[in-house]
């Protein structure tokens, strides 16, 4: 076990051994091209997934958020058809984005209702608003820049072809490398292992708890206009079902990341490892023409095993301890 001591080294073993599993039973899944396709899969995701790690981690969640993304999706396209321009559009998704995570986090902070009621109710309400305003039409016919951004490569940007790293990937390492700073290394980091830990404790040190909670809805709402603006460029659409169900996989990601769903604990490096070991498992099945009712079963399996497996560890961890010797 002393291989397997941090839950960071168990994802990291899991992911060698999809990648070798699959490697080796799927011709061409090793390929680097295959490599950059398979980081569509889980980049979006794991942006969502990056604000929900935030959030957990301070005691709160947000089950809204893919159908904020919806919404972003539906103002961009909105705007686009008023003759807007791509900056106005971008404003469009992120102020729509920021009024999302408002909402609930007022709702949340001022009215003190439990988040995931809250979050609940706006994710009806969120993903309902874009099928009414939508039906079953469709906004198409965005700028190529939006197309390049979510479905080309950095080599597309500089011009260089062998450069096949896709942009979504690279806007998700950034954005993890700035959440993990922000987390692990700051003094509002630690406020927030605080909060999910003692809210009425961190009250009373001074934390302005409430300031908190609303900053990370707010920061939610800011993530799930990225992934938006990414995921309508991949696909090239705006849909009233886009993101349908990612608040589950989201979720999945981050107590697959092992943090702990009461808060107070977890890590960034843990969320984004889980994207990977997710997205490459199911990038993987579906080059095995894997029925999409089957992988959500193993997505709802593996959000079970999630919280059991990391509280088995460690209390198999505390068995192999020598007991303390008494007097």
């Amino acid at each position: 076990m002393k291989a397997l001591d941090t839950w960071e080294r168990v994802l990291l073993t899991l992911i060698a051994l999809v990648y070798l599993a699959f490697g080796l039973g799927i011709e061409g899944f090793l390929s680097p091209y295959a490599l950059a396709d398979s980081t569509y899969n889980f980049s979006e995701k794991a942006l969502i997934a990056l604000a929900m790690a935030l959030l957990v981690v301070a005691g709160e969640i947000d089950l809204s958020i893919a159908a904020t993304m919806a919404l972003c999706s539906l103002a961009m396209g909105f705007a686009m058809k008023a003759g807007a321009s791509l900056p106005l559009m971008l404003l469009a998704a992120l102020a729509t984005g920021l009024l999302c995570g408002a909402l609930n986090g007022w709702l949340v902070t001022r009215w003190k209702l439990p988040a995931i009621v809250v979050t609940i109710g706006t994710l009806s309400l969120y993903r309902g608003l874009a099928q009414v305003v939508l039906g079953d039409q469709a906004i198409t016919g965005y700028p190529q820049t939006l197309s390049t951004w979510g479905n080309g490569s950095l080599g597309d940007l500089i011009g260089v072809p062998a450069l096949i790293v896709p942009i979504e990937f690279a806007v998700l390492v950034v954005a993890g490398l700035a959440v993990g700073l922000l987390l692990h290394r700051t003094l509002h980091g630690r406020r927030l292992y605080a909060i999910g830990s003692n809210p009425i404790a961190s009250r009373f040190s001074g934390i302005a708890v409430d300031r908190y909670r609303m900053g990370l809805f707010l920061f939610a709402g800011v993530m799930a206009a990225l992934a938006a603006v990414l995921l309508t460029g991949r696909i090239g659409s705006t849909r009233p079902n886009l993101a349908m169900g990612w608040e589950l996989d989201a979720v999945t990601i981050v107590i697959l990341g092992g943090v702990a769903i009461e808060g107070g604990r977890g890590s960034i490096l843990g969320t984004v490892l889980a994207a990977v070991l997710l997205g490459s498992f199911t990038f993987a099945l579906g080059m095995l023409n894997v029925s999409g009712i089957v992988m959500s079963m193993i997505v709802g399996g593996l959000l079970i095993v999630s919280m059991v497996l990391p509280r088995w560890l460690r209390l198999l961890q505390r068995g192999a301890r020598p007991a303390l010797r008494t007097v």
